[in-house]
């Protein structure tokens, strides 16, 4: 019995064998004193606040002993207590900071629920991150990566996950269960096909885990498209469509290229999102509805029906009941 309750005490945290060593130590010598001189010390209480004012080198004064063995057990207080108290302090200081260490450099785990995780960190991860925080200061976000060695956003609402993305225990650290979306970009530092397999296997991590999250994965290559989402991504975002266009078309026309990058630097500060169709628009053509939304302040760019994105459809167009609305509200 001994012996499990010294192993016990044992494998506390060093701040918590220290504390309880500097209270035994206190209530101790506040009992002894007591005893030695119930007529200056007249309830234990009296002593414990003595022994608390002593080993921590205070020293008001209101109560002090006058024999000699009360001054003895002064004396060997000061000399024993007040360097346990002192390493107490030390020992949380010593705690607090180490704590913040591993919080900056990625190595505390997230205790959160309903967060976003972005994986991976580029300029595209540093954008999206920094519009988050800048519009949604109250929600939390876990950036998981492992060539960071700290949290290169300090400053905002980011919780960093030092490590590899594609093994259980790193996104177990990001609360995997509880996250609302994942975002996996893609390697910088890697070839084209070497980050899309990356970002494939790292999304069968996260799917194994847990398979109901949705998934936005970034792909560079055409044909790795049908592989991410055979893995099960909810959301293939292809980065070098993007680019390509952007370059093809600055061939042709610069105005048009400049006009499109400033199109998408306001759609910033507005809401580009998907709506479901309510049932009093059902049946009701594309023409119609448009102008119905734009009294509003909504914009309609198009209608996404089942795999099929149409941007401006053609007239006649009817809106049906399982369709989803394009649009840009303000």
């Amino acid at each position: 019995m001994q012996y499990n309750l010294f192993t016990s005490f044992a494998r506390l945290p060093l701040i918590f064998r220290v504390l309880i060593i500097s209270l035994l130590l206190i209530f101790s010598f506040g009992m002894i004193v007591h005893l030695l001189e119930p007529e200056q010390f007249t309830t234990i209480f009296e002593g414990i606040w003595w022994a608390v004012v002593t080993a921590a080198t205070v020293g008001y004064g209101d109560f002090a002993p006058k024999t000699v063995m009360g001054r003895i057990a002064g004396i060997a207080l000061i000399m024993i207590g007040a360097g346990f108290l002192a390493s107490y302090f030390v020992t949380l200081a010593t705690v607090a900071v180490t704590k913040q260490n591993d919080l900056i450099e990625g190595r505390l785990a997230f205790k959160g629920k309903n967060h976003l995780i972005i994986i991976g960190w580029n300029e595209r991860s540093r954008e999206i991150l920094q519009a988050l925080c800048k519009n949604n200061k109250d929600s939390s976000f876990t950036l998981i990566d492992e060539s960071l060695e700290a949290n290169p956003l300090p400053d905002k609402n980011v919780h960093f996950i030092q490590g590899r993305s594609n093994l259980d225990a790193v996104l177990i650290k990001a609360n995997i269960f509880e996250a609302s979306k994942v975002i996996i970009t893609a390697d910088p530092n890697k070839g084209e096909l070497a980050a899309d397999m990356s970002s494939i296997l790292t999304l069968l991590t996260v799917k194994g885990l847990n398979p109901h999250i949705p998934c936005i994965v970034e792909i560079l290559t055409s044909e790795q498209v049908a592989n991410a989402k055979r893995a099960g991504a909810d959301e293939v975002v292809q980065t070098n469509i993007l680019t390509s266009f952007v370059m093809i078309n600055s061939i042709s026309s610069q105005e048009l290229v400049t006009s499109f990058l400033d199109l998408l630097r306001q759609l910033d500060n507005r809401k580009l999102t998907l709506k479901q169709v309510p049932e009093t628009i059902i049946d009701m053509s594309y023409m119609e509805l448009s102008q119905l939304l734009i009294q509003d302040g909504i914009l309609l760019l198009g209608i996404k029906r089942g795999e099929d994105t149409t941007l401006n459809p053609p007239h006649p167009f009817t809106i049906k009941a399982d369709d989803q609305l394009i649009v840009i509200t303000n």
